[in-house]
């Protein structure tokens, strides 16, 4: 009997593979791997560690700043000797009665230098950094679910895929048992004269054209188990044993709750953060142009040798500047940030827009490959019906070996629109979950826990 659509397992030895042992693997399991695994998620996932580390770096600029430095340096620079003398508390009056005040010994200091630098304000730039940081790591956060999903989506794909032309492996060799049997009873029926031999040449064709069209099948097999090997970030020798689903579920013919879900996808939450961070750089553009108010002191200890702890003083001063003139760089860095929030507005409603019409793609999609599957179940039904009709109807000498192969053809293709179907089925419904902001998983009809080596009897 001919057997329903399974997204399952066709067994490596029917296939001539003659691998190791595969690897039992669900629909679902696929698609959790790829979540976890998949090379563009973990790449993403890490773009979002980079976007936490740049946000800790954005808010480290308002903290203070604490340095050490030790400076040493030799000199008989007048001015320079007298300072450090000064600086080390060994000035004496004596310094005053050398004999050539201009041209003193060479001297030598080591300073011990704690400096500490606090902004205060500054024209509201430092705050703005740190909101862009912060929406910018949201942003690559969400980035890495959206990219969670579409590796699910393309694990599922590859999944499907193999399941697909894994069973039409099996059709296909159950077609060239058909086919074979046809030939043999063309063979023995033009052997007692009942058949000319052109009907028996007809029926050696057919089995070479299904012969044909089977080995392209095994190859695309053994392509397919490799594209899903790539889509789970597994080793690509992986052989897969793939449990079955149900037949694929009808789509409601309701598109509202699809476009509602889409106003919240991933990727548009992204665009929508990296658009109010826009906003954030015409702030921080703008702080260019306003007072700068910072605090800075510093405490040293002087010494003839490094790291000594001799004399020792401080300061602290307040420090407060704003650019006069700086050639109108600032205002047109100000302008050009105000023109690219105005681009990434514009771009962000057309965004919106082709999300929109992507959902109505992708539903309508959806909707008529589940009409296409219905009719390729109805038609599959009908050829296998025609078939043992016209098989009888052979057996009787009514209708003569052409329409038998006739018959056996159409049934075959018609196997073939329902395998694909049932596929193609499966992803619209798919692809249709992930345009509208949904895990596609959420769509999934329940798994069965049962594996298969093909469709139900």
């Amino acid at each position: 009997m001919m057997r329903n659509l399974v997204l399952g397992v066709a067994l490596l030895g029917s296939l001539g593979f003659g691998m190791a042992e595969a690897e039992e693997l669900s629909l679902l399991d696929a698609m959790s791997t790829a979540r976890n695994q998949a090379r563009e998620v973990t790449a993403a996932r890490a773009q979002a560690e980079a976007g936490a580390a740049r946000l800790k770096q954005a808010k480290g600029y308002r903290m203070p700043q604490v340095r050490f430095q030790e400076i040493w340096m030799t000199t008989n620079t007048p001015a320079e000797v007298f300072a450090l003398q000064l600086n080390q508390g060994v000035f004496s009056f004596d310094d005053f009665v050398m004999s050539d005040p201009n041209n003193p010994d060479w001297f030598e200091n080591a300073t011990s230098r704690f400096e500490l630098m606090l902004p205060i304000y500054i024209g509201g730039g430092l705050s703005g950094r740190i909101d862009q940081a912060k929406l910018a790591a949201e942003a690559d956060e969400i980035k890495a679910a959206w990219a969670a999903d579409s590796a699910a989506l393309a694990a599922a794909e590859a999944f499907i895929r193999l399941a697909q032309v894994r069973e039409n492996v099996i059709l296909l060799e159950r077609s060239l048992e058909t086919v074979e049997a046809h030939v043999n009873i063309a063979r023995a029926y033009v052997d007692q004269g009942m058949l000319v031999r052109s009907e028996l040449l007809r029926a050696e064709v057919e089995w070479s054209r299904i012969q044909d069209l089977l080995q392209q099948a095994r190859g695309q097999a053994k392509v397919a188990e490799a594209n899903l090997s790539f889509r789970l970030g597994a080793d690509p020798s992986m052989s897969w044993e793939l449990r079955k689903l149900p037949d694929p579920e009808p789509i409601a013919e309701n598109i509202e709750p699809w476009l509602l879900t889409a106003e919240t996808r991933a990727d548009l939450e992204a665009a929508r953060r990296m658009l109010s961070a826009a906003e954030l750089e015409v702030r921080v553009k703008r702080s260019a142009l306003m007072p700068k108010v910072g605090l800075q002191a510093k405490y040293d200890f002087n010494d003839q040798n490094l790291f000594g702890t001799g004399a020792h003083a401080g300061s602290v001063a307040a420090v407060a500047s704003i650019d006069i003139f700086s050639g109108n760089r600032h205002r047109a860095a100000k302008a050009a940030a105000e023109a690219d929030l105005e681009a990434g507005r514009q771009q962000l409603v057309q965004f919106e827009d082709g999300i929109r019409l992507s959902v109505k793609d992708a539903y309508e999609t959806a909707i008529s490959a589940r009409q296409r599957y219905d009719t390729a179940v109805a038609a599959q039904q009908a050829a296998l019906e025609a078939e043992r009709i016209t098989e009888e109807r052979f057996k009787k000498g009514v209708v003569q070996m052409i329409d038998l192969l006739d018959a056996s053809t159409a049934r075959q293709e018609a196997e073939t629109r329902k395998l694909v179907a049932a596929a193609e089925a499966y992803l619209a419904t798919l692809e249709l979950a992930v345009r509208s902001g949904r895990q596609p998983e959420s769509v999934l009809p329940n798994p069965t826990t049962s594996t298969s080596s093909g469709t139900e009897s």
